[in-house]
């Protein structure tokens, strides 16, 4: 036998590598494959996210003392029962849920005519620049677009500027002022989700549509809006989630306004009451759950 083919029947003859029967082990188990990619961030999930919300919770249940600042771990619900019945709590929780419904209200209303254009009207290069006229915001700074707008209602703002040669004037600082930004900082988060929930409405039902005699608006309200109420709703999570915890809007814009974020801050930084901390942020998360249970009874989630 000559050297020549003595070579490549050697090679062939060499057991595999650990390296390619552990790539032909995950190759013909595909379940096992999926497993090990999915542990990682499952697991970072569960501690960031699940042990974080877990952990949050039991500090409700616990005190702090007013003399030393210690945290006593005895189980009492006073914090709990006095968020509750404090009606200092209940004025800002509903302030801050009438906030974030106002947000949500605001942005949908906005969101709903650019993402229809977008999807279904916009040329393909005239929709590539829109899309990246929604996401431009997005690179910036959330404090630098805070105080922007602080900047802009000011009493010798820009708004004012304007408003104020035909009779008007600036809003100035407080839950007007809040609303206005926090409807900016978030309606990209809104058109987004919408306009894919609208790309996926098949053209052949506006042209039916057409066809047996709708009218623009009747189409949109027959067709498009109760095909993209999941794309809506999947809007409205995180207008809603976002405003319902936002804390830094309201101090740079609000003035001497409250929402529940400003006491949950307070009571961490300042009051060093971390168990009061933890039983105010309660609030916003019972109301999310609140709110996701309602919109899953709709069955608007189920097509997301």
């Amino acid at each position: 036998m000559s050297t020549s083919t003595a070579a490549p029947a050697a090679i062939a003859a060499r057991p595999p590598s650990i390296a390619r029967r552990f790539s032909s082990f995950l190759y013909a188990h595909p379940r096992f494959r999926l497993t090990m990619l999915l542990t990682a961030p499952l697991f970072w999930l569960g501690l960031v996210y699940i042990v974080a919300l877990v952990l949050l919770l039991v500090t409700a249940f616990w005190t702090t003392d007013s003399f030393t600042g210690a945290i006593n771990t005895t189980f009492t619900l006073d914090n709990i029962i006095g968020v509750v019945t404090d009606s200092l709590y209940q004025t800002v929780t509903l302030r801050t849920v009438f906030v974030a419904l106002c947000v949500t209200v605001i942005d949908v209303a906005l969101a709903l005519p650019i993402a229809f254009y977008m999807a279904k009207v916009a040329s393909p290069r005239t929709q590539r620049i829109l899309m990246i006229l929604v996401l431009t915001p997005l690179w910036a700074s959330y404090l630098v677009k805070a105080y922007a707008w602080r900047s802009v209602l000011s009493e010798d703002g820009l708004l004012s500027w304007l408003l104020t040669p035909v009779g008007g004037g600036t809003p100035g600082y407080g839950l007007p002022a809040t609303i206005i930004t926090l409807a900016y900082l978030w309606l990209p988060y809104v058109i987004l989700p919408i306009q894919a929930g609208l790309e996926r409405v098949p053209d052949s039902l506006l042209e039916a549509s057409s066809d047996l005699g709708g009218k623009s608006w009747r189409t949109i309200r027959s067709v498009v809006l109760p095909m993209a109420v999941p794309a809506i709703i999947a809007g409205t999570i995180f207008s809603f989630s976002l405003s319902l915890g936002d804390y830094i809007t309201v101090r740079i814009v609000g003035g001497t306004s409250q929402m529940l974020g400003n006491l949950v801050y307070d009571n961490v930084g300042s009051a060093n009451n971390l168990p009061l901390a933890s039983a105010i942020a309660l609030i916003p998360m019972v109301i999310i759950f609140i709110y996701l249970f309602i919109v899953r009874r709709t069955g608007a989630l189920d097509n997301l």
